[in-house]
Formats: C-alpha cells, sequence, structure tokens
C-alpha cells in the first residue's frame, strides 16, 4: 500500500541549474543511475573549460544540417565515459540513455521527452577514428573530424600553466 502523500527524502542535494531547471539529488528512486558522481565531474570541466577547449582543437567537416551532437558535446561524452569506467566504445549504446550522463551533458529536454539520446557507438567512434590514410576529410564519407595535434598539444600545455 502506498502512503497518501510522497515520502521526504532524509538528505537532499542541490546542484547548479541547468535551463531554468533545478537539479537535486534526493535519493527516493525513480530515473536511477550508479554513475551520478559524473554531475559533478561536469560542473568542474564546465568552470575550467576542458572539454570545451579541447573541442576547439577539432575541425569538424560533417554538414551540419545531418548533425546532431557538436565534436564538444562527443568529446565530453566520451571523456565523461572513460571517466565513469567505460573505456570502450561500444559502452555508450547504453551510455547514451543514463540519466546522470543526460544532465551532465546538459540534455534535459532529451530526458524528459524520452526522444533524444546522447550519442552512440557509431557516432562516438567518428571523431577517434580518423586514420592519416585519409588525406582530405572534407572529401572523405566517413571520417569528418579531423584532430589538430599541435593544437591539442598547446592547450594540455596551457591548461597545465593555467592551474599551476
Amino acid at each position: 500500500m502506498s502512503p497518501s502523500h510522497p515520502r521526504t527524502p532524509r538528505q537532499v542535494i542541490n546542484f547548479s541549474k541547468q535551463k531554468g531547471k533545478e537539479i537535486i539529488a534526493n535519493f527516493d528512486g525513480g530515473l536511477i543511475t550508479s554513475d551520478a558522481g559524473i554531475v559533478w565531474i561536469a560542473e568542474l570541466d564546465k568552470k575550467l573549460g576542458i572539454t570545451e577547449k579541447f573541442g576547439n582543437c577539432f575541425q569538424d567537416h560533417r554538414h551540419q544540417s545531418y548533425v546532431d551532437h557538436s565534436v564538444h558535446e562527443l568529446l565530453a561524452q566520451r571523456l565523461y565515459g572513460i571517466i565513469l569506467g567505460y573505456e570502450d566504445v561500444n559502452d555508450h549504446d547504453k551510455l547514451r540513455h543514463d540519466p546522470a550522463l543526460k544532465i551532465a551533458l546538459e540534455k534535459l529536454n532529451e530526458l524528459e521527452d524520452k526522444k533524444g539520446w546522447l550519442a552512440g557507438k557509431s557516432t562516438i567512434n567518428r571523431l577517434e577514428y580518423c586514420p592519416e590514410t585519409i588525406l582530405d576529410q572534407k572529401t572523405s564519407r566517413y571520417h569528418k573530424i579531423e584532430p589538430n595535434f599541435k593544437a591539442i598539444e598547446k592547450s594540455f600545455v596551457e591548461f597545465f600553466f593555467r592551474v599551476l
């Protein structure tokens, strides 16, 4: 038998608002994840701008009318997955439904209407698989996200000196 009024949770943790919506952890069930710590990691990432700066080190040759996930979102999702212990790209086919990861990636609308998902393994793979044998990513059919290795190296050095 269920109580006539909702149970008051013992402990509530408040996170920062996203798109005017309050994010709280209240431990009363509902959409459940075992990876809720990623919300804190994402807030730290946003303050430090790590994945945003890292995302600027890639050239995106995809036709923008077909793009559902920006390079920054793909990088953040992949890095957050690794932080959570999901090393393989194929783990993202299940992670794309995880409520904490959706909150970390600011995909609240997709969480509510359940229409959209985060990137799956095939989309994440496009980020990681860009062999040097492809001379021109602009004309390549699949491998259209090109890393700028010198910019990546420079961004890591700049970040290192910034945190010193």
